[in-house]
Order: structure tokens, then C-alpha cells, then sequence
């Protein structure tokens, strides 16, 4: 691996990549082998269960890469308690979307630092407080033809829907979109990897 590559992104996201890549950071992309679906949530609660996720993808890259710091994330929308991921197909998303759009809802990403040379691990989460917009049923069935709710925690993705789904959020913008970067740019920052400019 290129020596000027200052971590691995545990990730295949392009949202995560490209906000990375905007902050300048240095970096390469190598997806975990971890089976989100399958992963056993152990009864935690939604703050818990993307924080363990999010170890769990950094930890596996990180055998591969263990003389590099590897970022893990992974994004969860808490609606009352109830942890609510990707959704698996059209009928799945209209269902989310109908649920999510009638009160405000929480968008949490854990994230993790596995550096194993140097017995580095680290987990932390952010908090977003969503307040959506009520839908039209137009709204719902446009969105749900589109697509955009492919591979997105809570069926939407706050960058491509916007003011159009969101009346306003409480906490990081990025968070929504799936990677905390003031949390990110802390976390990297107190173990010496940062921006290259």
C-alpha cells in the first residue's frame, strides 16, 4: 500500500469517500467482509449496535492492513427505540418513509479507529435529531420510483432530498448523510492523521 496513504476507509459508501476526499484527506478504500444483516445486535441499543458495527468493519480491514489506522462507520436511524438500517426493497422503503416522515427521528453513526500495530481502538457515535416535513402521497410514490432510498439508512439520503423532506436538524449535517466529519476530524486528529493540504 502507497506509503502516502494516511488510513483505510472500512467502507464502500461514496457519501463517506467524498466527504473525506473534500476535507483532503489521503486515504484508500477497502469495503469490510462484515455481513451487516447477519450482524447480531447482542439487545443494544441503537447507539450501541452502529458503534459495535462500526468496530466490527474497521477491526476486519484492519487484519488485512495492520500497520494502518482504519476507519470504520456505520449509520442507523433510531425511530422511538427502534433501530431502523437499509431497507431491502421498494415495499420495505415506502414503509420506512411512511414511519419516518410522521415525527422527528435520530440518525446515528458510530465510528471506529482499529490501528492494530499499535494496539489502537477506538468507538464513538454522534447524534442527529431530524425534524422531517410532512409527505404528499406524490412525494412518497416519487421518491420511492426514483431510488434514492437504494442503500440508505432511513430510505432517504438528506443530501439529494434536502429542504424538500427536512425542516431542520439538531447536530452535524454530515452525520446525516453517514459520517460525522467534526467527530471524524477529532477522532483522527488526537492520533496525529490530518488533512493534507
Amino acid at each position: 500500500m502507497n506509503g502516502k496513504i494516511q488510513f483505510v476507509l472500512a467502507s464502500a459508501s461514496p457519501r463517506r469517500k467524498e466527504l473525506l476526499e473534500k476535507a483532503g484527506y489521503r486515504f484508500a478504500v477497502q469495503p469490510s467482509n462484515v455481513d451487516e444483516d447477519a450482524f447480531d445486535n447482542q439487545g443494544l441499543d441503537s447507539v450501541g449496535y452502529c458503534s459495535a458495527l462500526a468496530l466490527a468493519k474497521a477491526k476486519d480491514v484492519a487484519e488485512k492492513f495492520p500497520d494502518k489506522p482504519v476507519l470504520g462507520a456505520d449509520t442507523v436511524v433510531d425511530l422511538d427505540g427502534l433501530i431502523i438500517g437499509k431497507p431491502a426493497d421498494a415495499a420495505h422503503a415506502e414503509e420506512i418513509t411512511r414511519r419516518l416522515f410522521s415525527r422527528p427521528h435520530k440518525v446515528i453513526t458510530g465510528l471506529a479507529l482499529a490501528w492494530l500495530n499499535k494496539a489502537i481502538e477506538i468507538v464513538q457515535a454522534d447524534t442527529t435529531v431530524v425534524y422531517p416535513r410532512k409527505l404528499s402521497e406524490q412525494q412518497i410514490k416519487e421518491h420511492i420510483s426514483g431510488g434514492l432510498w437504494q442503500g440508505k439508512a432511513g430510505a432517504y439520503g438528506i443530501q439529494e432530498t434536502g429542504d424538500e423532506f427536512v425542516e431542520r436538524i439538531e447536530g452535524s449535517f454530515t452525520n446525516v448523510m453517514g459520517l460525522p466529519m467534526e467527530l471524524v476530524q477529532q477522532l483522527l486528529g488526537e492520533n496525529n492523521i490530518f488533512p493534507v493540504t
